[in-house]
């Protein structure tokens, strides 16, 4: 690329960063009420400029962010894996295709075992090392976020550049049952949560959930546009309802379910540790960004999705077991 071309580029990336912060500045963060992911007619200024895809917080109902009944027990297990700042990333997806590379603009960054990719098999994976400090060997992955260069979408773009954002924390986190104790995660259980071609698959399986760090209770499926000083979130809720039998399926969803609103998990199922996947994210006030996506997905936050195979040795499992079903706050450290 020219130097001309290039200091064109910068220029309308500053034109738009000032643009948008003179924006934000006037129209300031609104704050609505009552119900879940729903924006409320007419999209704000900010979110406007930046595209179809955007939302602000302020716009976004808020709504309680959990179901479980009132005075009912439920513990939590968190502990830490790290955020990808090694730069553990690859196409690869043991889930969903184990031995097969994945397409080259659809990119994971990794948590957990550092050794997953395209030639992963579960015994390999059994003996490698992790970045979680508890000795957890299981792999978390979901697809890169990148912020979008000034100059994409026009001739010669194809939805797929811009720089990968290394999370600026990651949390994971096991909760119980409200309606009873769980049961251990067998080892090589894998779980999905979200769609990948949500876009033309009619979103039946979509589990996008986006958010800022200030306003947790305001979830949407767009890309949200938060205050000055908030971080981005990405949230996932895997499934937790266990067949008993299997540790994978054809669609790789129907031998782990999701429970009812109640928590109650459906007939001829058992409740297992409930895992939440929170990424953040620290981007400047007004910057695009968007997932990798497959093609004619059209980078769509509602195709958001992660994945996980469990690996985690049966006495730390145990550990979450004990802690869960105790209706404990458990923050594991790192004791092996």
């Amino acid at each position: 690329m020219s130097e001309c071309a290039m200091a064109r580029r910068r220029g309308a990336a500053v034109m738009l960063a000032l643009e948008l912060l003179l924006l934000t500045v006037g129209v300031g963060v609104a704050r609505g009420t009552d119900g879940v992911g729903e924006e409320s007619a007419g999209r704000t200024p900010v979110a406007s400029l930046l595209g179809p895809d955007f939302v602000d917080i302020g716009s976004v109902r808020s709504g309680s962010d959990t179901t479980a009944p009132s005075g009912a027990r439920v513990g939590s297990y968190t502990w830490d894996c790290g955020r990808n700042d090694d730069g553990h990333r690859n196409t690869a997806n043991v889930v969903t295709a184990p031995g097969y590379p994945g397409q080259a603009h659809h990119v994971h960054d990794y948590v957990g075992n550092v050794s997953t990719d395209v030639g992963s098999t579960p015994e390999r994976l059994a003996s490698a090392a992790t970045t979680c400090r508890n000795g957890d060997r299981s792999t978390y992955y979901w697809p890169v976020l990148r912020t979008v260069p000034a100059a994409a979408g026009g001739a010669g773009h194809d939805g797929h550049e811009g720089e990968i954002q290394v999370p600026a924390a990651v949390t994971l986190t096991f909760t119980g049952n409200p309606s009873g104790n769980v049961v251990a995660m067998p080892a090589r259980l894998d779980g999905t949560v979200g769609d990948a071609v949500a876009v033309t698959n009619g979103g039946t399986h979509a589990a996008a959930t986006w958010t800022c760090s200030s306003t947790p209770d305001r979830r949407t499926t767009a890309y949200p546009v938060c205050p000055a000083g908030d971080r981005v979130l990405r949230v996932f809720d895997f499934p937790s309802c266990w067949d008993g039998r299997r540790l994978d399926s054809e669609t790789h969803r129907a031998h782990l379910v999701f429970p009812a609103r109640d928590g109650s998990c459906p007939h001829g199922t058992f409740p297992v540790p409930r895992l939440r996947l929170t990424l953040a994210y620290d981007l400047p006030p007004g910057v695009r960004f968007r997932i990798d996506a497959f093609d004619g997905q059209r980078n769509s936050p509602l195709t958001d999705h992660a994945f996980f195979l469990n690996l985690m040795p049966e006495p730390v499992m145990a550990r979450v077991v004990a802690c869960l079903n105790a209706g404990q706050t458990c923050q594991d450290s790192g004791r092996r």
